[in-house]
C-alpha cells in the first residue's frame, strides 16, 4: 500500500520494477475517480427530478416545444453520463491489469479538455440569455478534482514508461 502511495506522486523517483508498477496503477486510480463522478452525477440527477425540470424550464424560456426538447435532451444526456460511467469502469479495470500508454494519453487529452470547457463555462453562459448559472464552487470543485486525475496520470505514464524501461533492460 504504502508503494502505491508514493508511486501516485510525480515527482518521487522510482527504482524497482514494483515502485514502477505501482505508479502505473495510479492512472487507473484517476480513472476510477471519474468513475466515481460520473455515478454521482447521475444519480445526483436521478435523485432531483424537479431540480432538473426547473433548470430545463428556465433554459427553454417558456416556450412548450423548446422545452419539451430540452427535457429530451437532459434525459439523454443522464442516459449518456451513465453509459460513459461505464465505459470509463471497463477501461480503468483494463489499466489498472495492464497499464498502458494509450489510455494514459486517451485520459490526459480528455481531461484537458474538460477543464478548458469547464473553466469557460460562467463566460459561456455568461453570454447566453437563460442559462441557468453554474455555481462558481460546483466549477471550481470540477476543476480540482480533474487537475487531481490529470496528476494521478502524469503519475501513471511516468510509471508506465519506467516498467518498460525496466523490463527492456531484463529482457536483455
Amino acid at each position: 500500500m504504502a508503494s502505491l502511495i508514493t508511486g501516485m506522486n510525480p515527482a518521487a523517483p522510482l527504482r524497482t520494477e514494483a515502485e514502477a508498477e505501482a505508479a502505473s496503477k495510479a492512472s487507473a486510480i484517476s480513472i476510477f475517480i471519474g468513475v466515481l463522478v460520473g455515478a454521482v452525477t447521475v444519480a445526483w440527477s436521478l435523485a432531483n427530478p424537479g431540480q432538473m425540470q426547473e433548470a430545463v424550464a428556465s433554459a427553454a424560456g417558456g416556450d412548450a416545444n423548446t422545452e419539451a426538447a430540452a427535457a429530451m435532451g437532459a434525459q439523454f444526456a443522464i442516459y449518456l453520463k451513465g453509459g460513459l460511467a461505464v465505459l470509463q469502469l471497463i477501461l480503468g479495470i483494463v489499466q489498472w491489469r495492464n497499464p498502458g500508454k494509450f489510455i494514459a494519453i486517451l485520459f490526459m487529452v480528455l481531461i484537458a479538455y474538460g477543464i478548458l470547457s469547464t473553466a469557460a463555462t460562467p463566460l459561456l453562459a455568461s453570454s447566453m440569455p437563460g442559462m441557468p448559472v453554474i455555481p462558481m464552487w460546483q466549477i471550481a470543485l470540477s476543476v480540482a478534482i480533474m487537475v487531481v486525475q490529470m496528476i494521478l496520470h502524469i503519475a501513471g505514464l511516468r510509471g508506465i514508461n519506467k516498467l518498460d524501461k525496466l523490463q527492456m533492460e531484463a529482457a536483455r
